[in-house]
């Protein structure tokens, strides 16, 4: 039997047999506040700062931490959007760290965020990525919360990528000590809007969010379990409430479009997948004509990696490429059963290969897929062809069902590096010019599995 199997079927034992018996109820909610920030995405000269007021007014005031006019902002929250608005901060400049104070009634809050660095600049980048947030028997801890926040938030990183399932909108909270939620399962837009106020309103993801920007992206659980969009009508109001609470808009001809490209100096470009609004559907057998990505976003995907001259290509993708996710039929990329062998039938492997191979074929080198979704952390090294490498680096779960590490799928030629299973956990990752270096940090802020990627081009000789 497979080594990792094997530990990770003992940790399972031993787990469940120290399960503690007694379970407390829900407790009611502390005071919470009435002035919710998140610092959204920022380009080179511009940042989002979304905020949801309950009074009738706030008054932003923005700084330079180098110096420069102070400036002074004043919005007022949309009752048609749940009492959130978007400020729009423009006319920044490149790598520069701001600060800034929100100030609503009797309440205030600061943060301070950092710009995007110019396209030519050498500057290293440290940034997080995560995602399952708040799942059934995981909502906000009655007396810590959601503890990781804290742990992220000692590390400072430039940015944080959200991978999915920023809520748990179908499922309840169940038995363990929490703090109450108002709806148990989402029907309706208000009860969406609910699940998201309620995850943003901890104060350990708030003082996060404050001073991180955020950068998300949804997978099922902000609709329901292994959604496909264009066949569930709860689809609609999901997007509604998590474009409500995280300022992400498409193009003004697509304003529902959640895919997009962030360049971030030399050496690093981000390309955030929609694995969810354009796929087919779970059950339609595999081949050319079914899709996750729709055939304009993976042309988009295609063109813009071909295109990019930053040293690093990091993708975002909701769901893993190369592990099994339970189920009779694949909701992610990979068609691989239990052990990691092909299914027919089912997955998205051929869209996913047909992608692979059309990376390769095009140059794109330094390629790093930034997953979640699996409720544990894996370091994987894939060679789907001879010569042909990429990385996928799964982290998670913020706070949700802790799983363990899986046999991965054979038919890509993988190896895992290193992994962590049954702890809540984050990714960081250390960008240069030369490597990037991966690190999963549990919520004790101990680092628990690591991994250094030199850059292809060093390592063949090419300039």
């Amino acid at each position: 039997m497979n080594r990792r199997w094997l530990r990770a079927l003992v940790a399972a034992s031993l787990l469940l047999g120290a399960a503690p018996k007694a379970i407390g109820p829900a407790m009611p909610p502390a005071s919470e506040p009435r002035l919710l920030v998140t610092l959204g995405e920022t380009t080179t000269d511009s940042a989002r700062l979304w905020l949801r007021v309950a009074s009738d007014a706030a008054r932003v005031r923005l700084a330079a931490a180098d110096g420069g006019a102070v400036r002074r902002i004043d919005t007022r929250p949309d009752p048609a959007r749940d009492h959130t608005t978007v400020v729009e901060l423009d006319q920044l400049r490149p790598g520069v760290r701001y600060h800034y104070e929100v100030e609503a009634g009797e309440e205030r809050v600061s943060g301070a965020f950092i710009t995007n660095p110019a396209p030519d600049a050498d500057r290293p980048v440290r940034l997080q990525w995560s995602g399952d947030l708040g799942g059934a028997g995981y909502c906000r801890d009655a007396e810590d919360g959601y503890r990781i926040f804290r742990a992220m938030t000692r590390r400072a990183p430039d940015l944080f990528l959200f991978v999915g399932d920023t809520i748990y909108a179908d499922q309840a909270c169940g038995g363990t000590p929490h703090v109450r939620m108002p709806v148990s399962v989402a029907g309706s837009l208000d009860d969406f809007r609910a699940k998201h106020r309620y995850n943003r309103t901890d104060p350990a993801l708030q003082a996060f969010f404050r001073t991180t920007s955020v950068y998300p992206i949804w997978d099922d659980h902000e609709v329901r379990n292994n959604f496909v969009g264009a066949e569930d009508p709860l689809m609609p109001a999901g997007r509604r409430a998590f474009q409500e609470y995280f300022p992400v808009l498409g193009p003004r001809q697509e304003p529902e479009r959640l895919y997009r490209a962030i360049r971030w100096g030399r050496h690093v470009e981000i390309f955030i997948l929609d694995t969810r609004q354009y796929r087919s559907s779970n059950a339609t057998p595999d081949g050319p004509q079914k899709t996750m990505l729709g055939l304009q976003q993976r042309r988009w995907f295609l063109d813009a990696a071909a295109a990019s001259d930053a040293t690093w290509k990091l993708v975002v993708s909701s769901v893993p490429l190369g592990i099994f996710t339970g189920g009779r039929t694949s909701d992610s990329w990979s068609n691989a059963n239990v052990l990691g062998y092909p299914r027919s039938g089912t997955g998205f492997a051929h869209e996913r290969d047909l992608i692979l191979a059309e990376l390769r074929a095009r140059g794109v080198r330094n390629v790093v897929f930034l997953t979640g979704d699996v409720h544990h952390a894996d370091l994987i090294r894939h060679q789907p062809a001879p010569g042909h490498v990429v990385h996928e680096l799964i982290a998670g779960p913020l706070a949700a069902r802790q799983g363990y590490p899986r046999f991965l799928d054979r038919s890509l030629n993988s190896r895992s590096l290193d992994s962590v299973g049954f702890a809540v956990n984050f990714g960081e990752l250390l960008v240069d010019g030369t490597s990037l270096t991966a690190r999963i940090i549990d919520a004790s802020s101990t680092i628990r599995a690591r991994t250094t990627i030199q850059d292809e081009r060093t390592t063949t000789g090419e300039n």
